[in-house]
């Protein structure tokens, strides 16, 4: 294969690679050259692309008038609109800490052109420089992240520190089998190794406070089905799987519809809309019902009605002083 011949063509060679736009006129500056040097180089390199599109993903070299310069189209390099669409989910997120978040950016950046670096930066800089990341007990989720996912990985047991939710340190010896996000946190999902019940437990990566992997590895038949608990559990409470119904009359059912994936609509009379849905059944559940206020009655399971107004009690008696 044979590729550009001088340094000169070389150097803009990997300048485009690199997503930079090529001006003619400012190079052949640069070099102290004739614009026709240059424009010979840009040709050459031209046809070195169309000879061996399968080795850089059919990249091809364009002129840009609105730049008034030349630079590389590649499949490969992320869109403008795809990278800023990352980037706000990283940041709605707030998963991540600060330093995390900027070193992800800065190298996804590195997969578009200098151009789009620019145009990125203008649009996010306000929110990274107001970003704050959910508290955290751990010194970086992401670490944690790997070492579970290594642990998975190899079918290694696994012990955990972790905190609670009233803070209490505790300590597991666990069988972790998938790793989830849900508002704002990563998740475990992990089986007690001692129990011969199995029933699946989560945990909050950002509580675990340290790690230790053991030789010993755990045996097959502890497979988890992320996509049914997706479906079904959106609160990352665990429960059993229940069938539920209710009367929703607020300004938008699809909301409710996108909340719940298993929601769907069974009748409407006027503005109240009659939903069914299998939902995973829990503390999350009762809390998200009751986040809708009078927009929602609940018309099946009893026992969700009877929860709800349990709670509307307990409510209504903090305030009765």
């Amino acid at each position: 294969m044979e590729i550009p011949k001088n340094n000169r063509m070389l150097e803009i060679f990997f300048r485009l690679l690199k997503g930079e736009c090529v001006s003619i006129k400012k190079f052949a500056e640069e070099y102290n050259v004739s614009a026709k040097s240059i424009s010979r180089d840009i040709a050459e390199i031209r046809n070195f692309l169309a000879e061996h599109r399968e080795l850089l993903n059919n990249a091809e070299l364009v002129y840009s008038y609105k730049m008034k310069a030349y630079l590389l189209n590649n499949d490969e390099l992320l869109k403008n609109k795809e990278l800023f669409s990352i980037v706000k989910i990283l940041l709605g997120c707030r998963a991540l800490n600060k330093n995390e978040i900027l070193n992800i950016i800065s190298k996804l950046k590195k997969f578009t052109t200098v151009s789009d670096r620019a145009i990125m930066d203008n649009l996010i800089y306000k929110e990274i420089y107001h970003y704050h990341e959910v508290k955290s007990s751990c010194p970086s989720v992401i670490d944690n992240l790997w070492r579970i996912i290594q642990a998975i990985e190899t079918r290694n047991i696994i012990s955990i520190t972790y905190y609670k939710m009233n803070l209490d340190e505790v300590k597991h010896k666990i069988i972790p089998v998938s790793i989830m996000f849900c508002e704002y946190y990563f998740y475990l999902i992990a089986y007690k190794f001692d129990s011969t019940e199995k029933k699946a437990i989560y945990f909050r990566i950002d509580r675990i406070t340290s790690i230790i992997n053991h030789r010993e590895s755990f045996p097959d038949g502890y497979d988890f089905d992320e996509g049914e608990l997706r479906e079904k559990n959106q609160f990352m409470f665990p429960g059993e799987n229940v069938k539920i119904m209710f009367e929703f009359s607020g300004l938008s059912v699809q909301a409710i519809l996108d909340r719940l994936p298993t929601a769907k609509i069974i009748k409407k009379v006027g503005n109240t809309n009659i939903i069914e849905a299998e939902v995973n059944y829990g503390r999350g559940l009762i809390m998200y019902l009751m986040s809708q206020g009078s927009w929602i009655k609940v018309l099946q399971p009893k026992r969700l009605i009877d929860d709800i107004k349990k709670e509307c009690q307990m409510m209504l008696e903090k305030y009765s002083t």
